[in-house]
């Protein structure tokens, strides 16, 4: 898969790009969901809880899902549906 790019004269995103926002959204989402669980780690007062702790590491496991469905995702599109 090649990286899409824009031409500087264009008004918005491209029907390219949108799908490639569309497809890792699901990666973006679960990051922004980590940094979420760090941000209330490293701000809670006076400590963390064991449920801020248990929080931040459901976010990690779910980027990690997400990332290794991504790259499932796009080894299929380069090799076929073979992987």
């Amino acid at each position: 898969m090649k990286p899409v790019r824009s031409k500087p004269s264009d008004d918005g995103p491209s029907s390219a790009e949108l799908a490639a926002i569309q497809s890792e959204w699901p990666l973006i989402e679960a990051e922004m969901a980590l940094v979420a669980a760090e941000i209330r780690v490293l701000t809670a007062q006076p400590q963390p809880t064991v449920r801020d702790w248990h929080r931040l590491r459901a976010a990690e496991r779910r980027v990690l899902r997400e990332v290794a469905a991504l790259v499932h995702s796009r080894v299929g599109e380069v090799f076929g549906d073979a992987a």
